[in-house]
């Protein structure tokens, strides 16, 4: 262990860690990041599999964000939001608007993905409450939902990791079975899938709407609960589900949205547009904090009137709509318009499926699934019953450490190897990503 881990260790808590592992296995100190790599301070580089928390999209030290950065900071680094505004942030609302499904009008700005969620379900509160619907006060999310940290966020996800010693503070939400194609209870398919998993849902929605202000879901990929993939049926019958009963469907594209799934977004593999929708990670491609939240006008207009009616919105964060963020996601899209990254990633996406079919041999991989840029390889006990390992014997996170060694990052969930690596990577990197994941598999389980 060096001085710099040893200082870290002393001083720093890390994230989502248990940091008595950190005795035995220290933090990697990073130098620089260099398109798809990490290199660290000894020199050695890292592939980063995971995109760092699924928010780099163009590599790491990308030239062309670096040089908005610099234009920005000289001009103004942040202001008060409140009555006034900037050229990064109207030009990103623009765009914003004209990119996402119809009818998502207004731009709501906010610092990060948990916080983008906590603007929605309050949105959706409040919009209620003033449409003079005083029920309404309870949301719906399916199992294994993941939709941030902060309280009200948790209370509308469904993991224990992450949510049970917090219950007793949390909002009481209703909870639906969802989508769950690798072993799935109807005996249907992804690829022929009649969308029967809805049932659950529409049974909690049609004897609760009357209290049930809104649904949250992550379109067409659970991230947390493991990269779970479902059909885009599920989502074509929830948008006609929450028409019916006057309930708001939140759509949290955050880990989804901005090219991931080979789509812009992800709900237009199901041609819908929700009410509310919450955008943050890369949509300043992995640069800075920053989210968004879009919604109809209706919405909007349920708050606009003079202000001591006390029906605006009152919420804010100090860092709200900073102009250096905004320049940042401003120049992202325009990579994404001048590199045709949407075509390119479809490509990209294609490389990696043929490189993994091999694994698919291995008699501890269940499944390999991809939608667009993110592929995930679930490992299982018994291959025949889908029976999956103890969380105890941390299998992922094994394997996490030995493709570490050599030269890969590939955090797991649970069970789970995923691949979401920056749009940036070529055939080399995709050989070198896969092989490692094949290697370090083989190396913990055999072949």
């Amino acid at each position: 262990m060096n001085e710099l881990q040893r200082k870290d260790l002393q001083y720093i808590w890390h994230p989502c860690s248990q940091m008595k592992d950190y005795e035995s296995f220290p933090p990697i100190v990073l130098e620089r990041g260099e398109g798809p790599y990490l290199y660290d301070i000894e020199g050695r580089r890292y592939l980063d599999a995971v995109s760092s928390w699924w928010v780099n999209l163009f590599g790491h030290s990308n030239k062309r964000i670096n040089k908005a950065i610099a234009n920005q900071v000289d001009k103004l680094e942040h202001a008060i939001f409140a009555n006034f505004s900037h050229k990064p942030a109207i030009e990103l609302a623009e765009r914003i608007v004209k990119l996402t499904p119809e009818g998502l009008n207004k731009v709501f700005f906010a610092d990060n993905g948990s916080s983008a969620v906590e603007v929605a379900l309050k949105l959706s509160f409040q919009y209620h409450q003033q449409m003079g619907k005083p029920k309404k006060i309870r949301y719906v999310a399916i199992s294994e939902a993941y939709h941030g940290e902060t309280l009200a966020a948790l209370s509308v996800g469904d993991i224990d990791l992450y949510n049970e010693i917090y219950k007793p503070l949390l909002l009481n939400t209703f909870k639906a079975a969802g989508p769950n194609c690798y072993r799935c209870p109807y005996g249907e398919d992804r690829e022929n899938c009649e969308g029967s998993c809805i049932e659950d849902m529409e049974r909690i929605v049609s004897e609760h709407h009357e209290e049930i202000t809104a649904v949250i879901i992550e379109p067409m990929i659970q991230g947390a609960a493991g990269m779970k993939i479902y059909p885009a049926i599920y989502l074509k019958k929830l948008r006609q589900l929450c028409n019916t009963y006057d309930i708001h469907l939140i759509a949290d594209e955050i880990a989804v949205g901005f090219g991931r799934t080979g789509k812009m977004f992800a709900c237009e593999h199901a041609q819908i547009s929700p009410d509310i929708m919450c955008l943050s990670k890369g949509l300043t491609a992995g640069y800075m904090p920053l989210s968004l939240v879009l919604m109809t006008d209706t919405i909007y207009d349920a708050f606009y009137d003079d202000y001591v009616s006390l029906r605006a919105f009152m919420h804010s964060h100090s860092y709200t709509g900073n102009p250096i963020g905004c320049a940042i996601a401003c120049e992202s899209l325009n990579i994404f318009e001048d590199e045709n990254v949407i075509d390119k990633n479809r490509i990209t996406s294609q490389r990696i499926q043929e490189r993994i079919r091999p694994l698919l041999d291995h008699p501890n991989v269940g499944e390999f699934r991809q939608l667009g840029m993110v592929g995930a390889l679930e490992l299982v006990k018994d291959k025949k019953t889908k029976e999956g390992f103890d969380w105890k014997q941390r299998v992922g996170y094994q394997i996490y450490q030995i493709a570490l060694k050599h030269g890969v990052l590939l955090r797991p969930l649970g069970n789970v190897i995923y691949f979401m690596p920056p749009y940036v990577v070529d055939e080399k990197d995709i050989d070198f990503m896969v092989g490692t994941a094949e290697k370090a598999i083989c190396e913990y389980l055999g072949r």
